[in-house]
């Protein structure tokens, strides 16, 4: 689950008033990568997750079943 702006901000905000990043990532128990990361970002905003296609689609696997019925039963032979 991503983090929140504001939660951003906040731990971005501690480094830039002279925290140290291990500082930073122990007082809010978060990854030393992810405010390296949120440091070099240009502008903070909202991280959309990018969901992936799946390889199979059901809806079609379910009409060829349907279509080919027997051809399931004689591959498991």
């Amino acid at each position: 689950m991503p983090y929140s702006v504001d939660f951003r901000k906040k731990v971005i905000n501690f480094v830039e008033n002279g925290g140290t990043i291990t500082e930073a990532a122990h007082t809010f128990w978060i990854g030393i990568a992810s405010i390296y990361r949120w440091l070099s970002r240009p502008k903070l905003s909202a991280t959309k997750v990018k969901r992936h296609q799946r390889k199979l689609d059901f809806k079609e696997l379910e009409k060829d079943v349907k279509q080919n019925p027997k051809s399931i039963i004689s591959r498991q032979s």
